[in-house]
């Protein structure tokens, strides 16, 4: 499943240069699929379906904490053993999301279609 950050978020930044696939953005900034990815001209989203141009700014999910696009997470599969967010967050408010349950192989694919080889 994907990783959310709850309300308890201090906002310290600590899980933000983490993420291999630059999922987790600042409350209130808006996000784009082509930051930290490989991804160029259209995409869709493999939790949301949402189509969009890879450099079209999306809305952000949170305004007052740090949060993490869905479409983006792959809880670090094909790079780390853990969520690298959730190990280096010092009040443990990064956990799973029980709305986006997903399998390792799920996961993978969707670390395959940011990362382009």
């Amino acid at each position: 499943m994907a990783i959310k950050i709850t309300d308890e978020c201090i906002n310290c930044g600590a899980c933000e240069p983490e993420c291999p696939n630059n999922a987790i953005y600042e409350g209130g900034l808006e996000w784009k699929f082509s930051d930290g990815t490989s991804l160029k001209g259209d995409y869709t989203g493999k939790n949301s379906g949402l189509k969009v141009n890879a450099d079209q700014n999306n809305e952000p999910v949170e305004m007052d904490v740090f949060f993490i696009v869905t479409d983006k997470c792959t809880e670090c599969v094909g790079f780390h053993d853990e969520p690298q967010c959730a190990a280096v967050c010092p009040v443990d408010c990064c956990v799973p999301d029980e709305d986006f349950v997903e399998q390792e192989s799920s996961l993978l694919i969707k670390k395959d279609s940011l990362h382009i080889s």
